[in-house]
């Protein structure tokens, strides 16, 4: 999750990937034996072109879909420059407050619903 003058950025998944059209928190998947940190940067400069520090963990989510069980972790993280959408995908900067307006994965309703009644980022 990165956050920049109280607005976190989402990203919307590309039309042919899992879940396509749905928006959400800019990241990927790691590669094995890569941990879930470098993964992280990694993905984000591939996607965004941006650094990332990575902070603390906020989230863990195990989410089993239809098709595919999923174990998502969920980082506070710091950007370094401004991010590009280099895979053609959309992105915003949203207030917390605004996440329920946009359609997440089901496993991100945990964490949505938490984000958009805290004070401030959670």
């Amino acid at each position: 999750m990165i956050e920049r003058d109280g607005l976190l950025l989402i990203t919307r998944r590309r039309a042919g990937t899992h879940l396509s059209g749905l928006w959400e928190f800019p990241g990927g998947k790691p590669e094995p034996g890569e941990r879930l940190e470098d993964a992280l940067v990694r993905e984000i400069k591939e996607e965004l072109g941006a650094l990332v520090t990575v902070g603390e963990r906020i989230e863990r989510v195990d989410w089993q879909y239809p098709d595919k069980q999923v174990s998502l972790t969920f980082f506070r993280c710091v950007l370094s420059g401004d991010p590009q959408p280099l895979e053609g995908q959309e992105m915003a900067w949203v207030p917390p407050s605004d996440l329920s307006r946009y359609q997440f994965p089901e496993a991100d309703a945990t964490l949505i619903e938490r984000l958009g009644r805290a004070p401030g980022m959670a």
